[in-house]
This record gives structure tokens, C-alpha cells and sequence, in this order.
């Protein structure tokens, strides 16, 4: 259940006190992903899925009526053995046309909704996932990603699960209950139809009483699976620091103890499983035994024939084989509801960077001048920070450069984060060529700004397909150049496969210096107003760097630039230099300029200059 639904419960009232609530709203959230799934002939497959469903539990529950008949036949004609063969073998042949029909139609109602439970499976997968993608940094950043992957992963197959059990198996099973109490009662005895309903009955009380006992040991299954799973995946991740320490040991001593909980806690499910599955033998029998004693105490008597006693028990045993699905349907119903109900309590998870309902275009950029971006009066304290930007005010005109720079945890990567929009600030704007951008559809936005980080990411793909992620519709022609932009010519070039070769997971197959070069080119091949580098030469050699840094000028042509460095001869040219010191701008101005003022800059300077 979602943090709203337990905050606005009432008090005293626990999550599982609102079952109806719960299944109520998972019925919904069903339907409607089912609606906007796009499957194809969706309204016919729907009601295709329908009838035949009907048609096999009806004609399943006929089916024993025929063969009871056709083991009369050999009672009433034993002196007659023409007549005996041809009525015997008429109602066999029509007893196996019936129980293969019945048996058929299931399996003919998958094939008409698959592509349905298929479509919406997607869509809520695909749904998840792309909000998931668009939550803030701060959601990523305290979430792990393997947990993360198997809440969507679960939920989207919860929703398949659901369609072709609840709907078609679950809900029919009582359709089937009531054609079966219908035909007992009319063809033997009200007895027959009473010990079918109070069979059924009992055993689903029993069935839901013990499986509502057994999601508590479910639940921390599935806790202990993600928390095994996440731990996986974050070592695996995170695997260079893991060997550079040396601590495969403790990562895979982590590992068994998260196993060893999920051991714990799936034997708990194994035991509390077998429980039930004897309890449902046990009312299985005991039903049975009920109803062969009214058949027989009838035959005797009778009014019924050898073939109506075989009928009646067979019509019993026809449904204790949904009742069987029962059993699993509710629990795994029960278990894909939370699954569901876990990726959709992600998917309502607020954006805190969205498009606003009047957002806008940006306005067309003058050729070659670049964006005009300013920050007015900022300020902005993260929730896990005791310091943050505060009042920050600094324009920066189409086509110069800026400088951010100061020490680790100034601010300085809070900066580029509002330049980028990947967070808003709690007080004054940014704009970019006089627009605010939470006024700014984001697309704009991102096609307006390129960054190149410190540590760039990169997919496990080629280098073309790596560089060409920023402008996927570039031709080969301009991935090259932008390549070149970066000074990768060469090294592409003595690549065996060039522009083909796979980089490895997050790049790993490069240096870091050949990471963030494919970064640089990657931007520059998006061609945006402002590209913004954070410390993006940092892991290159002093000769690359000077190489870069004569790419950098070149590129200032046509665009803003925005740097963040601790190298300060590497901004010495800025058009504009921002001091960062503990959320706030305590200097500002050009190199010579700030050198002449010998404070904060000159002092930073003298440092580094001293130890070079």
C-alpha cells in the first residue's frame, strides 16, 4: 500500500484492514492499463476471451452428464447389444467432443488475449520505467539500481499474471461453481448441489485465511530477494572499488548473509505452503467422500443409475481442478497485487522536474552567438547538505565563457545541476536568453545545453553509437568530425573495429581520459547554445589537455561555455570568474582583474602556481 494510503487510514486500522480498498484499486489500475495498452482488436479479443471462456466451464460441467448416460445405456439395454453399442458409443463419442471442447477452449482464450496480456504487460513496463528514468537525482541517488530494476521487472509481469488468472480463471471458477450447483440440482438432488457449494465454500475460506497468513513470509521473501539482489548488483557495479581495496571477501560475505535471510525466510514460505496444500487435500476428500455416500445411499435406493453416481463425483472432481488453480491464483494473486501495487506506487512518485503546463519553446538562438544565461538572486540547500547556494547572481552574455571555481563542496556542481535543470532552486530564477527555465519545455532545454562531467558514463556499445547519443540522426560523416573536434581521430583510427568498437560496461574498456574525450565529442556533436564542462579535462595528460583546450576555444565560437575547474590556468582566458566558497559568490571578474584584487583568486592562484 502507497505512504498516502497509510497516512490518510484511519487510526488504528492496519494496511491489510482494507483488502477491498486494495483490490478495488488494483482492479482499476488493471483496467485502465489494459485500455491504453493498444493491442490490437483489443474490444474483440476482449469479448472473443469472454465467450469462450463461458463455453469451457459450461461445457466442461455437461461433459460428465453425457458419460453418465453413456454407463446407463449399459444397464437399461444389456439384452440389446446393437442398440447397446450404437447408443453407448454415441454418448461416449459425444462425451469426448464435449471434454475436448472444454479443454480446447482454454487454451484457444490465450491465443486470442495473448497479444492483449502481451500490450499491457509492455505499456506498464515501459510506463515504470520511463518515470522511473525521469525521477530526480536525489530519488536515483538513494535508491539501489538492481532493486530498483526488479520492482519494475515484477510489476509489469504482476500485470500479466493478473489478466490471465484473475479474469480468466479465478472469476470463471465461481461461473463454473454455479453452472455445476445448477446442473447437480436439476438432474439428481438439491443434496448433490449443497455438498458441491459447501465443498467449495470451506475450502475457499480455509484457502484465503491460510494464504492471508502466508503474505507476511511472502512479502519478506521478496524483501530479502531485492535486498540479495541489490547488494549483487551494487558489487558488481562498483566492482574496481571493490578489488582495489580488496574486499571481494566482505562483498560476498554481504552477499551470503543477504542469502542467508532470503533462505530463512523461503523456508518459512516452503512450510506455511505444504500447511495449505494439506488442508486443501484434506476438504478435497473429505467432499468427496460426502458425495459419493449421497450417490450411493441413491443408487441403492434406485433413483439413480451406476452412470449418475459416476457423473456426480466426476462433476466434483471437474471442480476441485480450478479449485486447485484457487489455491495458487490467490496466493499469487495476492503476491503479483503487491508487485503491482510496488511499480505502481514508483509510477506515482512526483516528478520534481517535469514540464509545467504552459511551458514553452525556447526562442530562436541568433546563428553563432550562443545562449545568454543568467542566475538571479539562487538559492538552493539540498536536504542532506548543511550548506548550500545562497544568493547567487551573475549573467553570462551569448558566446563568452564562465568560470566556476573554488573548493570541493563549494557549490560549484550544484551550479551546473540548476544550469541543466536537473533540479530547480528554492528561491530565484534561471533563465536562459530571458527565460525561465522551469517555463522551458525539457526538450528544448536538453537539446539547449550539453554537459561534459568528470566522470563521463557510457553505455556498453560502440564508440559510434556512444558519440552519436546525443544527436542519434547524425550522419557517420559528423560523428567523425565531432570525434576529430575531441582529438579521438587517431585513436579511433587504430581501433580494429574504428567507430564499431565496444566500449564495456560504463566505458570501462577506455581510459578515463578516452572517456571523457568521447563525453567532449558526444557534446559537441549535439551543437548546443551553452555546453557546460565540469571538470572535463581532468583526467587527461598535460598534452592532451593543451590539445583540448585549443579544441575548447574553437568551440567557444557559436556557444556559451560553462567551466567548472580546480586547474585554474586552465580558465585563466574566462570571460567571467565565479569564486565559490560555501554556497556563496566571493569573488568575481577576469583573471588579471581577481589576480590584481589578491584575495580569494590570487591566493588559490600563488597555491597552485607554487605547486607546478
Amino acid at each position: 500500500m502507497s505512504g498516502s494510503m497509510r497516512r490518510n487510514m484511519p487510526k488504528g486500522e492496519t494496511p491489510d484492514a482494507r483488502p477491498r480498498l486494495v483490490f478495488s484499486r488494483a482492479m482499476m489500475d488493471l483496467a485502465r492499463l489494459v485500455l491504453r495498452s493498444h493491442a490490437p482488436q483489443l474490444g474483440l479479443r476482449l469479448t472473443v476471451a469472454l465467450v469462450l471462456t463461458v463455453a469451457g466451464k459450461l461445457t466442461g460441467v455437461m461433459a460428465p452428464l453425457l458419460l453418465g448416460r453413456a454407463v446407463n445405456s449399459l444397464t437399461r439395454h444389456a439384452h440389446a447389444a446393437v442398440q447397446l453399442g450404437w447408443s453407448f458409443a454415441a454418448l461416449a463419442i459425444g462425451w469426448s467432443v464435449i471434454r475436448f471442447l472444454s479443454a480446447a477452449a482454454p487454451q484457444l482464450r490465450d491465443i486470442v488475449f495473448g497479444k492483449v496480456a502481451i500490450a499491457a504487460q509492455r505499456r506498464a513496463g515501459a510506463e515504470a520505467f520511463e518515470h522511473a528514468l525521469r525521477l530526480s537525482i536525489d530519488f536515483h541517488q538513494t535508491k539501489r539500481t538492481g532493486a530498483l530494476s526488479r520492482t519494475v521487472d515484477r510489476g509489469a509481469r504482476a500485470v500479466d499474471f493478473l489478466l490471465r488468472v484473475l479474469v480468466f480463471n479465478l472469476a470463471p471458477t465461481a461461473l463454473e461453481l454455479i453452472f455445476a450447483a445448477g446442473v447437480l440440482a436439476k438432474a439428481y438432488d438439491w443434496r448433490f448441489a449443497a455438498t458441491a457449494v459447501v465443498t467449495v465454500f470451506i475450502y475457499g475460506v480455509f484457502t484465503f485465511a491460510i494464504s492471508d497468513w502466508r503474505i507476511s513470509h511472502r512479502r519478506r521473501l521478496n524483501e530479502a530477494d531485492s535486498e540479495a539482489s541489490g547488494r549483487a548488483v551494487d558489487a558488481l557495479l562498483n566492482y574496481e572499488t571493490v578489488k582495489a581495496f580488496g574486499a571481494e571477501g566482505r562483498a560476498s560475505a554481504g552477499y551470503e548473509r543477504a542469502l542467508e535471510v532470503y533462505g530463512a525466510a523461503s523456508n518459512e514460505a516452503n512450510v506455511s505452503l505444504a500447511l495449505l496444500n494439506m488442508v486443501q487435500g484434506a476438504i478435497m476428500s473429505l467432499g468427496l467422500a460426502v458425495m459419493a455416500i449421497l450417490a450411493g445411499m441413491e443408487a441403492a435406493s434406485g433413483r439413480m443409475g451406476p452412470g449418475d453416481v459416476t457423473a456426480s463425483i466426476l462433476i466434483l472432481i471437474s471442480l476441485y481442478q480450478p479449485l486447485n488453480i484457487l489455491g495458487f491464483a490467490y496466493r499469487e494473486i495476492r503476491q503479483s497485487m503487491i508487485d503491482m501495487e510496488a511499480m505502481l506506487d514508483l509510477t506515482q512518485q512526483k516528478l520534481d522536474i517535469a514540464d509545467a503546463p504552459d511551458a514553452v519553446g525556447l526562442p530562436p538562438a541568433d546563428a553563432g552567438r550562443g545562449g545568454r544565461l543568467a542566475f538571479d538572486h539562487v538559492s538552493f540547500r539540498h536536504g542532506a547538505r548543511v550548506e548550500g547556494l545562497s544568493d547567487i547572481s551573475f549573467e553570462v552574455q551569448p558566446g563568452q565563457t564562465v568560470a566556476f571555481v573554488g573548493p570541493s563542496g563549494a557549490g560549484k556542481t550544484t551550479l551546473v545541476r540548476l544550469a541543466l535543470r536537473l533540479i530547480d532552486p528554492q528561491e530565484g530564477a534561471v533563465t536562459l536568453d530571458g527565460v525561465d527555465l522551469r517555463k522551458v519545455r525539457l526538450k528544448d532545454l536538453r537539446r539547449a545545453v550539453s554537459l561534459v562531467p568528470q566522470d563521463v558514463a557510457l553505455f556498453n556499445d560502440s564508440l559510434g553509437a556512444n558519440i552519436a547519443f546525443a544527436r542519434p540522426e547524425a550522419g557517420e560523416d559528423e560523428i567523425w568530425a565531432a570525434a576529430e573536434a575531441a582529438e579521438l581521430g587517431p585513436f579511433i583510427r587504430a581501433l580494429p573495429e574504428g567507430l564499431a568498437t565496444k566500449v564495456g560496461e560504463r566505458g570501462l574498456k577506455l581510459s578515463g581520459g578516452e572517456r571523457q574525450r568521447v563525453g567532449l565529442a558526444r557534446a559537441l556533436l549535439a551543437d548546443p547554445r551553452v555546453l557546460i564542462l565540469d571538470e572535463a579535462t581532468s583526467a587527461l595528460d598535460s598534452r592532451t589537455e593543451a590539445a583540448i583546450q585549443q579544441t575548447l576555444r574553437r568551440a567557444r565560437a557559436g556557444r556559451t561555455m560553462v567551466v567548472v575547474a580546480h586547474r585554474l590556468s586552465t580558465v585563466a582566458d574566462a570571460d567571467l570568474i565565479l569564486v565559490i566558497r560555501s554556497g556563496r559568490v566571493v569573488e568575481q571578474g577576469r583573471h588579471d582583474d581577481l589576480l590584481a584584487r589578491d584575495g580569494e583568486y590570487a591566493s588559490l592562484w600563488r597555491k597552485q602556481t607554487r605547486e607546478a
